[in-house]
């Protein structure tokens, strides 16, 4: 009897060590499950890392590429990044101040993104990322309607040339004009009434700007002179550190010239589709 009791014991022993590797078993595959759930959660999380919104700097008044109108920010600039955060899948945050500021404040965080019609430079590129190029342009001079002595950039050696602060064409006018004077501007507006007003002979600036302005506001006053000089490429700018976003943002650019909705808002704002 001691025998069969014993026995018992040993069968009802060893059935529930089966009923407890069991358990244990399929409290492992479990955990496995939540492991690979979580994996995949973070996988999506890394492949879409980035930010619901971004903060897009941009300058207050550098027509056609971005202005107020009606109490709103309009331009290319602004149709351009709009359409690209729709295809990356992002909000903007919208923030508009002077040029000369719009790098300063990627550097320091303050701003994520910058469209402002910015020209790539590689000493740019030491502070800031940049997209792909997205507008080809260059330097336009601009002079009164009834000056005949100025034609061309050779004429600029020794004047007073107005310009727009902290932009390439700054720069240009003090490496490559003898004797000029680069009399800079924070508001664009301010540099073509120095040419009107004849306090500046002439006006040095991005090509696009300078014919817009002379098609528009400036018709009866200014005429542009000379060649299209120092071709450069715009850029959409970005603080450092942000490789996904750009990288996102430039199969956006792409997609958008091969699906012609690039060329509808350039067309636009240029009343002609880019060459």
């Amino acid at each position: 009897m001691g025998i069969k009791k014993r026995s018992l014991w040993g069968i009802l022993l060893l059935t529930l060590m089966f009923m407890l590797a069991a358990c244990g078993g399929g409290g492992s595959e479990s955990t496995g499950g939540g492991s690979d759930s979580s994996d995949k959660e973070s996988e999506s999380s890394g492949d879409s890392g980035l930010k619901d919104t971004y903060t897009v700097a941009s300058d207050t008044s550098f027509v056609p590429f971005e202005f107020k109108e009606d109490g709103e920010y309009v331009g290319f600039d602004i149709d351009l990044i709009n359409a690209i955060a729709d295809e990356v899948g992002f909000e903007i945050k919208l923030e508009t101040t002077n040029f000369d500021g719009i790098i300063p404040g990627l550097q320091t965080g303050s701003f994520d993104i910058a469209i402002a019609g910015i020209t790539i430079t590689d000493e740019r590129k030491k502070t800031v990322d940049f997209s792909d190029p997205y507008y080809d342009a260059g330097l336009r001079i601009g002079v009164s309607v009834d000056n005949s002595d100025i034609n061309g950039i050779e004429d600029l050696k020794g004047k007073t040339i107005a310009t727009r602060l902290g932009s390439t064409s700054a720069d240009y006018i003090k490496k490559n004009i003898e004797g000029a004077e680069a009399s800079q501007f924070e508001q664009l507006d301010q540099a073509y009434l120095a040419v009107e007003n004849g306090s500046a002979d002439a006006i040095l600036y991005d090509s696009p700007n300078v014919a817009y302005y002379i098609q528009t506001k400036g018709e009866d006053s200014l005429k542009m002179v000379g060649e299209l000089y120092q071709a450069e490429q715009y850029g959409i700018a970005f603080a450092k550190g942000q490789d996904e976003l750009v990288s996102k943002v430039n199969e956006a650019l792409a997609t958008l010239k091969e699906n012609n909705k690039y060329d509808e808002i350039y067309e636009k704002w240029f009343g002609e589709k880019p060459e």
